[in-house]
């Protein structure tokens, strides 16, 4: 649905030349829900602006459901944009308009006929939970409110894509929840493939399928959201991470392993789906009859199967200790030894 590649964007200003995109390439499927997460300035947003060319890239190509957006002319260009709605952050309501007014606004300029627009933002009004507030104007709305108008709208030319920039994060938590719910939604039941960026990694956990992470202008890891939670693989997903679900182990409790006089090794297990209900670790301790303390350990779930991760400090004789970590590994559960985990004394 959505082909990028080898995407540089520079801006160019009377004293410097700033690279806001770094040779980026991802594919985004039809009918998924794609997050790409980064820190303030990393590209995100530039990214998402270059995809409906309201950036213009520098090099690269952008294909979206088979055409190339970078070669298309001003009319094919605005044709092309009718089929990639867009979410703000801010929602870029015209306050002058009636909800139902902001909604008819994108089938006024296609050139709809009134009929025809009326009863689809009736239908979007009914869809997004606002069809008692089409007479209401924006300023008596509710942020969440604004923004399930900012959804309908860019619904509104039964587009194949969704783009959404940032369109949680100016919303308290129970309105992101539901306002996610609703593309969560709108992605089953109008098959439409939904792009989003964030920098929060909540959001990503709750809605989406795949996750890129960018990183000073470049895409440092894609891969499927369960298995960049339960196993990052770059330092930039990993601080992510730990903002919702802390992994490393508290210095106080670090201090304590080093100390232990004892033959041990500190490991990070990290588990997923069915092995997360498993007593897999008591087995283990029983099965080598070794010694293993809990330094730290959570649990959480996406998409409703469940993951987490422990800090183990395993202590007895090192044969047992690898003996045990392989048969935790022949379980399903990643093994990281920690790199300041301690030696045999």
């Amino acid at each position: 649905m959505i082909e990028i590649k080898n995407l540089t964007k520079i801006y160019t200003t009377p004293h410097q030349q700033v690279l806001a995109l770094d040779n980026v390439s991802l594919t985004v499927n039809k009918g998924e829900i794609f997050g790409i997460i980064g820190l303030s300035g990393a590209g995100k947003s530039t990214l998402i602006r270059c995809i409906n060319m309201l950036e213009k890239p520098t090099s690269g190509t952008i294909i979206v459901d088979g055409e190339d957006m970078t070669l298309l002319s001003k009319d094919e260009l605005r044709l092309a944009r009718q089929k990639i709605g867009m979410i703000f952050q801010h929602f870029n309501l015209l306050s002058s308009r009636t909800v139902f007014d902001n909604v008819m606004f994108p089938l006024e300029i296609a050139k709809v006929p009134r009929k025809e627009a009326k009863k689809r933002v009736a239908e979007l009004l009914e869809l997004v939970g606002l069809k008692d507030k089409a007479r209401a104007y924006p300023s008596q709305l509710s942020g969440g409110q604004k923004q399930r108008v900012g959804i309908a709208r860019a619904l509104a030319n039964d587009p194949k894509i969704l783009l959404s920039d940032e369109a949680t994060s100016a919303l308290d938590p129970e309105t992101t929840r539901s306002i996610l719910k609703l593309l969560k939604d709108i992605n089953r039941q109008l098959n439409i493939t939904i792009l989003l960026i964030t920098h929060d990694m909540n959001v990503i956990k709750q809605i989406c399928d795949r996750v890129a992470v960018i990183d000073k202008a470049r895409i440092v890891e894609i891969g499927d959201v369960l298995t960049i939670f339960s196993n990052p693989a770059t330092p930039t997903s990993r601080s992510f991470l730990d903002s919702i679900i802390k992994s490393e182990v508290p210095e106080d409790l670090l201090h304590l392993a080093q100390n232990n006089k004892e033959s041990s090794r500190l490991v990070r297990i990290s588990f997923i789906g069915s092995s997360a209900g498993e007593p897999i670790i008591s087995t283990m301790i029983k099965k080598f009859d070794i010694k293993a303390n809990i330094l730290y350990g959570n649990i959480d779930r996406v998409k409703d199967i469940p993951f987490g991760n422990l800090i183990l400090e395993i202590m007895g004789e090192p044969v047992i200790i690898k003996e045990a970590l392989d048969f935790l590994k022949d379980n399903g559960l990643e093994i990281e030894v920690l790199k300041n985990a301690p030696s045999s004394n």
